[in-house]
């Protein structure tokens, strides 16, 4: 659990700073609730719903829907661009076929062992894969104006990515993404813990999830290619509409899975947040694994140390463990030392 925590939140964003910063909030927000070792209610003010602690459902959407629709309709120009209408064929031609299928292998090749990496994500694979295409094609000036080796392979690097994700989730449990953390906290909510015995315990569950992923990826085509006029033209509805349409869609869903007023106020209150988070430029995938491992962490921590008497070197006496927790100090000082050496150097040059 250390180590997700340090991964995840020393490698996403700009800074290891602010994804140590947006960790702490929601380690912080995870002590709402009753304490399982105890039974006491901690930082519930009184208020039954907070009883059982704050749902990831309600954290996700405020932070991704109703905070991304905050921080784009303060962006929101009273003079929008016009939509220009594609007049071209929205198939692919002959000739883009042809430019597209060796970046398609190269965005793959790329995407899916860093997405594997505990400490990946998508955001190296694409831009990886965006500057080896702008190298190696022979219309370099045409990046930036519509290449479509410039899109081609950075989209194949993401998608790769992704599926790439599942390889630390179902073998190690660590989530290194916002969204392998929400499946993560789906698997607990069944009482699947992600790791090796999941493959002897449940190896239906886990091959079924591999073939979902065949599906994942076929359907988009059945989906996407006839109905890709229809989805242009949602661009034709005023912006306006469509941020109000996902405030009240989000306060909908909310109060379907739980109907309380606390629980609606909650979600406004995380999609605050979340428009904070994102105008400052925080990650948000710290906040979503430190509340479905946070409250598990700290259980496991406090019974270690009741079991030890309070003595911590119960965590270095393991070979495992004292492995665990060298990676993660390593995870957590190799972003401050890479900024320090590039700093050492500019400043020699």
């Amino acid at each position: 659990m250390v180590l997700a925590f340090v991964t995840v939140s020393a490698t996403f964003g700009d800074s290891p700073l602010r994804g140590l910063t947006s960790l702490t909030i929601r380690l912080m927000l995870g002590l709402v609730g009753i304490d399982k070792l105890t039974g006491q209610a901690r930082m519930a003010f009184g208020i039954p719903e907070l009883f059982d602690g704050i749902e990831v459902t309600t954290l996700a959407v405020g932070l991704f829907a109703v905070g991304e629709a905050l921080y784009v309709a303060s962006r929101f120009k009273s003079n929008p661009e016009e939509i220009v209408p594609i007049k071209s064929s929205l198939w692919m031609a002959r000739e883009d076929w042809r430019r597209s299928w060796k970046p398609w292998l190269r965005g793959a090749a790329f995407g899916f062992p860093i997405g594997t990496l505990p400490a990946g994500g998508a955001e190296v694979p694409t831009f990886l894969s965006y500057v080896t295409e702008k190298k190696l094609s022979k219309h370099p000036e045409e990046f930036g104006h519509g290449a479509i080796e410039g899109v081609a392979g950075p989209e194949a690097a993401n998608n790769a990515s992704a599926a790439g994700t599942l390889v630390p989730l179902l073998t190690l449990g660590l989530p290194t993404s916002a969204t392998a953390a929400i499946m993560l906290a789906g698997f607990q909510q069944y009482g699947l813990n992600p790791g090796p015995l999941l493959f002897t315990e449940n190896p239906a569950l886990v091959w079924g999830l591999v073939a979902s992923l065949f599906i994942a990826n076929a359907m988009p085509l059945v989906l996407n290619l006839p109905l890709v006029g229809l989805w242009v033209r949602l661009l034709a509805i005023p912006q306006p509409w469509l941020y109000a349409g996902i405030l009240v869609f989000a306060a909908m869903g909310t109060v379907a899975a739980k109907p309380s007023v606390v629980e609606v106020g909650m979600l406004f209150v995380f999609g605050f947040l979340g428009l904070l988070i994102r105008r400052w430029d925080y990650p948000v995938a710290p906040m979503v694994v430190g509340l479905i491992l946070g409250p598990m962490a700290e259980a496991q921590l406090r019974r270690a140390m009741q079991m030890t008497l309070g003595d911590p070197m119960v965590f270095l006496e393991n070979p495992g463990s004292a492995t665990l927790l060298s990676l993660s100090a390593m995870a957590l000082l190799a972003p401050f030392v890479m900024k320090g050496l590039s700093r050492f150097r500019a400043a020699e040059d």
